[in-house]
């Protein structure tokens, strides 16, 4: 009798295991947005209509770190921090194929501070050499794409989840003068500053 019941006892193990893995899986799609077309992470919008932090940013494409330190812009600089960028896969993947950024690509900048000034200039010596190091992360800013909604703006949303940490869990479009008009007036690309990505300014990058 107990050697009857080993093949049950198994079934009913395997079956255990597979509707496990069945509701893992259903979580993880759930977190990562199943009705959004192609598998991309789209914006997710507060009921205030505010933008809330974009999720899981870090493992999205990294396109670049553009700097303007305070030390060679007069103490003033306007974009201290390293801008650490990221622009979510999907909407990347789409940019590769078409030269065209699609509706809901959404950009991750998180700011970045540089460690303290050794120099005058504002650099330091590390064991690499002399130059400019990132220190404390100090923020974050988001800008996505959506014609419709942001018509005002040159078809993008500018947003700021603070200049210090940690960052906001949720922030409101800001008006055209404070970012959209600098995008629209220099930016290479639709609104876009690729002339600073080699992966968004070359196609042929991979």
């Amino acid at each position: 009798m107990r050697k009857a019941w080993i093949p049950f006892l198994a079934s009913v193990a395997v079956l255990a295991t597979s509707l496990g893995y069945a509701q893992s899986r259903v979580k993880a799609q759930a977190s990562a947005q199943p009705d959004a077309p192609n598998g991309r992470y789209l914006p997710e919008y507060a009921a205030d209509g505010s933008l809330k932090l974009p999720r899981n940013w870090r493992s999205w494409v990294f396109i670049g770190a553009p700097l303007t330190p305070n030390a060679l812009n007069g103490g003033k600089a306007n974009f201290p921090e390293f801008h650490n960028v990221y622009i979510e896969p999907g909407s990347y993947a789409i940019y590769k194929k078409t030269g065209v950024f699609p509706e809901g690509t959404i950009f991750f900048k998180e700011l970045q501070l540089t460690l303290p000034g050794e120099s005058p200039d504002g650099s330091r010596t590390e064991p690499s050499g002399r130059g400019y190091f990132p220190g404390a992360y100090n923020g974050a800013d988001v800008s996505v794409k959506d014609t419709k909604r942001y018509a005002a703006t040159g078809g993008w949303g500018y947003y700021n989840f603070n200049h210090h940490e940690p960052k906001a869990a949720t922030a409101m479009p800001k008006p055209k003068d404070e970012c959209a008009a600098c995008h629209i007036g220099s930016a290479k690309k639709d609104d876009v500053w690729t002339q600073f990505y080699p992966l968004l300014d070359n196609l042929s990058l991979k």
